[in-house]
């Protein structure tokens, strides 16, 4: 059966062939999610709007369960602009822990209408006292400890991703 890697061989030959965009980037529908080089996770934009004022930062999206138990534990640093957010389907009342956590966070409880619910800030680093939700939660973003106060986040706020 010579023809599956005959047919192979053709596949590949006019993908190389077919142009994609004429100026030789890539578009939104064809260009990969971005990795996070550290946990391999997806990479997507994400904006919190405070009283008009729209706050910019790049995050890892931890979805599954695994992932989720992870998050950003044994992380030595993160960028100011970086964070983790872990979207939670159906909403729920989460509770979060620092267990195994470097640095310290702030953990920010999102509403399923993407309002935030309440900011734990600076999270200590290694507690496992649990840090609930004020209400259902339809994600949780993590950002580096003292983040939300600088830039003035507060409950109420709106969170886009």
């Amino acid at each position: 059966m010579r023809l599956i890697p005959i047919m192979a061989a053709m596949g590949l030959a006019l993908a190389a062939c077919s142009s994609g965009a004429s100026d030789g980037a890539a578009t939104t529908a064809t260009r990969p999610a971005a990795r996070h080089p550290v946990s391999g996770l997806p990479v997507v934009p994400l904006t919190v709007t405070h009283k008009g004022q729209r706050h910019a930062f790049r995050v890892e999206v931890a979805k599954t369960s695994a992932e989720q138990a992870r998050g950003l534990m044994f992380r030595a640093a993160m960028g100011a602009d970086e964070g983790m957010i872990f979207p939670m389907s159906p909403p729920r009342q989460a509770s979060f822990w620092m267990r195994n956590t470097v640095i310290p966070l702030d953990i920010i409880f999102v509403g399923p209408d993407r309002r935030i619910l309440n900011i734990a800030a600076n999270a200590v680093p290694y507690s496992e006292a649990p840090i609930p939700s004020e209400g259902l939660a339809g994600a949780v973003l993590e950002l580096n400890g003292g983040r939300a106060a600088e830039l003035g986040i507060a409950p109420g706020d709106t969170v886009a991703w």
